[in-house]
């Protein structure tokens, strides 16, 4: 079960972060007004928000199974158990949190151009800590590519 779950986080990335990329850049050119907030661009926005959600799911039951999850004071000291432990967890709930907090902000607010913004901020920030976040297999710390 593990390597199936560890699998399908690792592959749900790349969806999570194209549909974060298109949210972005579909709100990008319209926070200035003028462009009506359509049911295309609240599914752009929602997909993404779903997508995230349900990668940040399936890494927290990860989290508990995970044999690079270690809960003991000297994974402090590893560079790899602690960024398993505390740095990626942490950094993508903060994710996750600036992700939910924009798309709630563009459904409550009744300006277009508001609900672009709320999108393009809170998205890009997010986009940008899960960025930071991911075990790239350039960083050594046992991530891959897919």
């Amino acid at each position: 079960m593990y390597e199936i779950l560890k699998s399908a986080h690792s592959g749900l990335r790349w969806l999570v972060l194209l549909t974060l990329i298109l949210a972005i850049v579909n709100s990008f050119g319209k926070t200035r007004g003028g462009i009506t907030f359509s049911g295309s661009d609240k599914k752009k926005a929602l997909f993404a928000l779903i997508f995230t959600h349900l990668q940040f799911v399936i890494g927290l039951v990860l989290y508990f199974i995970s044999p690079k999850v270690v809960f003991d004071a000297a994974s402090m000291k590893s560079p790899v158990l602690r960024f398993f432990l505390v740095e990626h967890v942490a950094m993508m709930l903060i994710a996750v949190i600036l992700i939910t907090i924009g798309y709630s902000r563009a459904k409550r607010t009744s300006l277009d151009g508001k609900k672009f913004k709320s999108i393009l901020i809170y998205y890009l920030i997010g986009l940008l800590l899960i960025i930071a976040a991911i075990p790239w297999p350039f960083r050594d710390l046992g991530g891959s590519w897919f």
